[in-house]
């Protein structure tokens, strides 16, 4: 008997117990479904974690001031200071393949004529952009005279350009505008790309980046002192420069710089920003693995669903196989006739469940406001795993059907 009027019977056998067939394709519909769903919402996950360590910036480092004592209470990282600008000089001279910027942040009441907006306000070098890998989509940098005279200028996050402006206001509009800051105006020389949400869930857009020099001299008072104090030094390390090797050189210097000894606790902190969020990633990697592995489950399941009806459906037919073989059909043709009935109720499943997964994808992704990454391999992979379910489920009832006597098939009541 050729392959395709096995394929033929095999069929016409699924379509007579149509019913049977949907119940027993339902397990692998599920589980196919499920699978490719966890795998969209974890590749959201993965995503989402890439987005975070592409809006920080690719290998970079912050160095924060160091803790101090009060009242014999010790303060948090940062509350002392302990960094100034020329700290962030030598660490771009003495330190290989590094860009070091200093920064300071405060917050403020901005006015637009009849309308205010508090956002966060940094005083910042062209280095930090640099660093953050953050572009200007309208108007320009900072120039060295603004940053060495206090020029009252200013670049402008898009949600603060929303929020003083309106949702219509075009980028290229807010240029040359002039909003007031602390009472002080300062005049608008251009307007940021889009960042969204850090890691922590905080708007990156909702910002305003001054001149160091006019964040310290004009906007935050004279408490960084003449030493020209600052809140952080973002450090950004070359593509194929080892980090680690960088966070040691940058310990050394400063150490040195602050005249540590030995002995002695560093007054400062650095922390490895893309170290923490590729663990974060490696968590979110595990976690749809997980999910993954759990939705599987059900496939096992589907493929047990399988076997149980397929060893029904040999003993139901017992006597239609006695009397095939007895007119000639081998051993092989029976093999290869519930072979393919096991595999066909397997595809027809994984198909259905693949329709059914991705619409679930699109569904959580709209209804729940999860990411979600819909990946052509998952889809390969279910619909493969399906059909090997139909083989290895399907194998031993097809074997058990093919190794019947005629003799005694045909005698079977």
């Amino acid at each position: 008997m050729g392959f395709l009027s096995t394929l033929r019977v095999a069929l016409n056998a699924l379509r007579v117990n149509l019913l049977r067939s949907m119940l027993t394709m339902l397990g692998i519909i599920i589980g196919v479904a499920a699978v490719i769903a966890m795998i969209a919402v974890g590749g959201g996950a993965q995503a989402r974690v890439e987005e975070q360590i592409r809006s920080l910036g690719s290998n970079v480092m912050i160095v924060l001031p160091g803790s101090t004592t009060s009242s014999g209470i010790r303060l948090g990282a940062g509350a002392a200071q302990t960094l100034t600008e020329d700290d962030a000089r030598a660490i771009a001279i003495e330190v290989e393949n590094v860009v070091s910027a200093p920064s300071l942040r405060g917050s403020g009441q901005m006015v637009n004529g009849s309308t205010n907006w508090s956002s966060v306000i940094y005083g910042a070098t062209p280095e930090y952009f640099e660093v953050r890998e953050w572009k200007i989509v309208s108007g320009r940098g900072f120039e060295p005279n603004e940053l060495s005279g206090a020029a009252k200028v200013g670049l402008i996050g898009q949600t603060t350009v929303r929020q003083l402006f309106g949702e219509n206001m075009p980028p290229e509009s807010v240029v040359d505008q002039t909003i007031r800051v602390r009472k002080v105006p300062i005049t608008i020389i251009g307007v940021l790309e889009r960042k969204g949400q850090s890691a922590l869930g905080q708007d990156q857009d909702d910002v305003l980046f001054v001149p160091l020099s006019t964040a310290r001299s004009r906007l935050f008072g004279s408490a960084h002192g003449r030493l020209r104090r600052v809140g952080v030094i973002n450090v950004k390390v070359a593509e194929g420069a080892d980090m680690k090797v960088a966070e040691e050189r940058i310990r050394e210097l400063l150490r040195q710089r602050h005249r540590l000894q030995s002995g002695q606790e560093d007054d400062f902190t650095i922390r490895n920003l893309t170290e923490m969020l590729q663990a974060q990633e490696q968590s979110s990697r595990v976690l749809s693995l997980l999910l993954a592995a759990v939705a599987s489950v059900s496939l096992l399941v589907g493929g047990i669903g399988i076997m149980n009806i397929m060893l029904v459906s040999v003993t139901e037919r017992t006597r239609e196989i006695g009397l095939r073989m007895a007119v000639g059909a081998r051993g092989r043709d029976i093999l290869s006739q519930f072979l393919i009935e096991a595999v066909t109720l397997s595809l027809i499943g994984g198909v259905i469940g693949v329709a059914l997964g991705v619409g679930s994808s699109y569904a959580i992704g709209s209804f729940a406001g999860w990411a979600t990454v819909m990946r052509p391999e998952a889809v390969v992979l279910a619909v493969g795993f399906a059909a090997a379910v139909g083989v290895f489920f399907g194998f031993y009832p097809a074997r058990k059907a093919s190794r019947l006597l005629p003799i005694e098939a045909l005698r079977y009541e």
